[in-house]
């Protein structure tokens, strides 16, 4: 079988491993990389041999570096890559239903029906690893993928029709997919990856399907404050239940959270060492899909109350001098600063700016004058001057612009910050241009802040 990868990634690097040798391979990439496989006669390689614009996939003109995938007898293509495609394709017929992803694979041909889906915007990856370990922790066999973790063709063949499979699912690899879980959980729902999708419409029905082919013994989860996840929510033909609203987990006004009707008490707020709001919901969301399947109290609560949280997610990096350092690198939108901003007690000094990706920093820019929390800016990358502009129109005027560098930006946020301040490093949008990605952006702002000295 002659095979066609888009895109070289995880996802179609576990596709490589999965089908094996024995086949023959074209890879397409809008982009040459480090690791492609050898060529031979049974591996071609085609990329665009020159510098693409920043960005996510899917944004290129020359779409000539897919000549041949047409003649191929099955397609995989990592997600982003679909609006090239479809750019190339259009509606061929014959072209699409040999083209799939390793998402529709899975479901085709996974063991087991205990499938737990869980998207958002922002907190997808927090609640499915607390799912994933509330679960494993009540002795479950589970196994952790999709947009977190391993890709899902990495494990397919060793789950068994008992197991549990966790999968954080972004709006990329639900786009067009025409598979549901058994249990779906949306968390909230803001503009996000308008660059790629056309409008909120688009983003939101990706979102969708994670709801749509469920059945009706299927349970849909739902987060009761915001209209958008309720609206995705209902297209599901299942079991409908909230979450931060009874009976699905809820903070009391004892500082409690609990579950349920009868209000079954899990745990105390101040056994909990995630920090903010907005991870008040990521548990209360992750501890509503976890009860459907198990009721173990106490090995929730023990996870609860050791999970401090994943990389780059409003994460301390260090105390020096007294100022609090925090990595909030995976916050690329204006709505996960807000959040980040109201998490931290301390006052502020904010990095901002990235790649621009058609967001509206309106409410973002009141968080910050509005209050006298954030006492300095340093807005960076391409949107930077555009952020500074915002900032001075409404009065504030303690902005550094123009630093390219890390290391150059950490030492400025040093000098602006006192004793009992935090720096935040919370871009509100993402990181093309100065960085490879938010991973990349927040490893140096972690090591710059760790040469401080």
């Amino acid at each position: 079988m002659k095979i066609g990868l888009v895109g070289w990634g995880l996802e179609t690097k576990s596709a490589y491993d999965f089908f094996g040798p024995d086949n023959d391979y074209l890879i397409v990439s809008e982009q040459p990389q480090a690791d492609f496989p050898a060529r031979s006669d049974r591996v071609r390689v085609q990329f665009i041999d020159r510098e693409r614009p920043p960005g996510l996939s899917g944004n290129v003109d020359d779409l000539s570096y897919m000549d041949g995938l047409e003649n191929c007898d099955k397609i995989v293509y990592t997600t982003p890559a679909a609006k090239n495609l479809e750019k190339r394709f259009g509606q061929d017929r014959h072209f699409w239903v040999k083209a799939t992803t390793i998402q529709h694979i899975f479901f085709e041909e996974v063991k087991t029906k205990n499938i737990i889906g869980v998207t958002g915007t922002k907190g997808k990856g927090t609640t499915s690893t607390l799912v994933h370990e509330m679960l494993k922790a009540a002795g479950k066999n589970t196994f952790f993928g999709g947009n977190i973790g391993r890709p899902v063709l990495d494990f397919l063949r060793e789950v068994q029709p008992d197991d549990w499979v966790i999968l954080e699912l972004s709006n990329f690899q639900l786009y067009n997919l025409t598979y549901s879980p058994h249990i779906a959980v949306c968390l909230m729902i803001a503009p996000e990856h308008l660059d790629w999708h056309p409008d909120m419409r688009d983003y939101v029905e990706a979102k969708a399907n994670l709801f749509k082919f469920q059945k009706p013994d299927d349970i849909a989860i739902y987060f009761e404050d915001d209209e958008r996840s309720k609206h995705i929510a209902g297209y599901s033909p299942g079991q409908k239940i909230p979450y931060f609203y009874k009976p699905g987990a809820v903070v009391r006004a004892d500082r409690k959270i609990v579950i349920g009707e009868e209000e079954t008490e899990i745990i105390n707020l101040s056994d909990i060492k995630l920090l903010g709001e907005h991870n008040l919901q990521n548990i209360c969301a992750a501890l509503t899909a976890a009860w459907q399947v198990s009721q173990n109290i106490e090995a929730f609560k023990k996870v609860l109350s050791a999970f401090s949280g994943l990389e780059h997610r409003l994460e301390f990096v260090r105390n020096l001098d007294g100022v609090l350092y925090y990595d909030d690198s995976f916050g690329t939108n204006p709505d996960t600063t807000i959040v980040a901003l109201r998490a931290i007690i301390e006052p502020v000094v904010l990095i901002l700016g990235g790649h621009d990706k058609g967001l509206d920093y309106t409410e973002l820019m009141k968080e910050i004058t509005s209050q006298e929390k954030v006492r300095h800016v340093i807005t960076i990358g391409e949107t930077g001057p555009r952020l500074a502009d915002m900032l001075r129109d409404k009065g504030f005027n303690s902005i550094t612009e123009g630093l390219q560098a890390m290391p150059q930006i950490v030492a400025d946020a040093r000098t602006h910050a006192q004793a009992g301040d935090a720096v935040l490093l919370s871009c509100g949008t993402s990181s093309f241009g100065l960085f490879k990605d938010y991973k990349d952006r927040g490893d140096q702002f972690k090591q710059a802040v760790r040469e401080l000295v």
